[in-house]
């Protein structure tokens, strides 16, 4: 039966899975962020916006904090099983967040979720890496950074919503339990990948031969970890802060502000999709797969540095309009990067600690995001500090790009 099933599985279906996967993780983790918009939750536990910079941080530092670990473990168990387990633990946690009466109960549930939701990126790219040529990985990891950017556009609408027509509360229930019929289909269309004595010892083996000296020794290594944390600095600011500047310095309602934030959010999706297939096309073309990653990744950083002309802009109209187009320009870094750093320059045994590894700096940069746009809020009474630390960061990125991915600087096989 196991042998028939895995015959049949289809590894476009699975990537459209995996998609699913991130996109409900980003439901559960943004949430918060639109109950931090609402001044009854606000009020309720008597939040400074320092105290909303910590517990929107709290979820990163915990993430950060497992996803070597998770590379490990998907490098040697394989990704239905640990995933699975995974998504059910950070489900139940969010939805457990709607019963919590305490800030340090709250900081706890997102601590929990942190860790839970650590295995989605280095099981992703454990399966990428397994099932995809070079010239598909670009249209593959397009599809599944959809789910990344649509989980932000669907769950803010709908986490306002439900907080205007009924209570954060039961937002959080709602989001957290509807996750968990994900797992049907993955537990159905997966191939067990477990390892057998036998299979385990021969993936322990092959991990070994990249270990982690060798990770840190590349100028690749340390160019997709600042990459990762510029591009998270902006996203996750995006992610955590968006609603809060929209009501708070632009007027918005809460319920129009998650309208706009789906806009942008749908922006960078869409682009991230059409600029991984755009790159696909042209490396099926025969052009170098490097350069031609490169060269998106620097237009997209350069592109999202339109953010500031937002911040100085004088009407809600061109407000908007920059907030929409700068973030769906990153799209054109998205899916370029996310292949560049974590599969092309990247030996085969070490995809899943090398993606563990890079997403620390993802994690960082969520805690920093997060906690230190909130201190200059509070300090300067004004989300416009904020943003010239993005456009700082942005440009950050594109020079790192231009400079460290080279194909002799990648990891060496000992």
């Amino acid at each position: 039966m196991e042998t028939k099933r895995a015959a049949l599985e289809r590894p476009w279906l699975i990537v459209v899975l995996l998609a699913l996967g991130q996109m409900i993780s980003f439901v559960d983790r943004t949430s918060l962020s639109s109950a931090l918009a609402d001044h009854g939750f606000i009020s309720e536990f008597g939040l400074t916006s320092v105290e909303r910079g910590w517990l929107s941080s709290a979820f990163f530092w915990s993430y950060g904090l497992v996803q070597l670990p998770m590379g490990w473990v998907v490098d040697r168990y394989g990704v239905k099983w640990p995933y699975a387990i995974c998504l059910a633990v950070w489900c139940m946690t969010a939805a457990a967040t709607g019963l919590v009466g305490t800030l340090w109960a709250l900081i706890l549930m997102r601590l929990l979720i942190g860790a839970a939701e650590g295995v989605v990126v280095p099981a992703t790219y454990r399966y990428l890496a397994n099932h995809f040529a070079e010239r598909q990985r670009g249209t593959a990891l397009g599809i599944f950074s959809v789910g990344g950017k649509m989980g932000p556009a669907l769950g803010a609408p709908i986490a306002a919503w439900l907080i205007v027509h009924h209570s954060w509360q039961l937002m959080f229930i709602a989001t957290g339990l509807t996750g968990l019929l994900w797992l049907w289909p993955w537990l159905t269309q997966v191939k067990n990948d477990f390892p057998s004595p036998q299979e385990l010892a021969v993936r322990v083996e092959q991990a070994a031969s990249v270990p982690l000296r060798n990770l840190l020794a590349s100028p690749v290594i340390w160019g997709g970890m600042l990459n990762n944390f510029c591009y998270a600095y902006f996203y996750i600011y995006c992610m955590t802060w968006m609603p809060a500047y929209l009501v708070e310095q632009r007027g918005l309602t809460l319920q129009k502000s998650g309208l706009y934030t789906f806009f942008s959010f749908a922006g960078i999706a869409v682009v991230a999709a059409l600029a991984g297939w755009s790159a696909d096309r042209l490396i099926a073309r025969g052009h170098d797969a490097v350069r031609v990653r490169k060269c998106f990744i620097v237009a997209g950083f350069i592109g999202a540095t339109t953010v500031l002309l937002g911040a100085y802009a004088d009407t809600l109209r061109m407000a908007l309009f920059w907030n929409v187009v700068s973030l769906s320009l990153l799209g054109l870094v998205t899916a370029n990067h996310l292949a560049l750093s974590k599969l092309t320059l990247i030996p085969l045994p070490a995809v899943g600690l090398n993606t563990g590894l890079l997403q620390v700096a993802t994690s960082l940069a969520g805690g920093v995001s997060a906690s230190l746009s909130g201190w200059l809020l509070h300090t300067s009474g004004s989300y416009t500090l904020s943003m010239q630390a993005i456009f700082l960061f942005l440009l950050l990125g594109a020079t790192s790009t231009l400079v460290l991915f080279r194909r002799q600087w990648a990891p060496k096989i000992r």
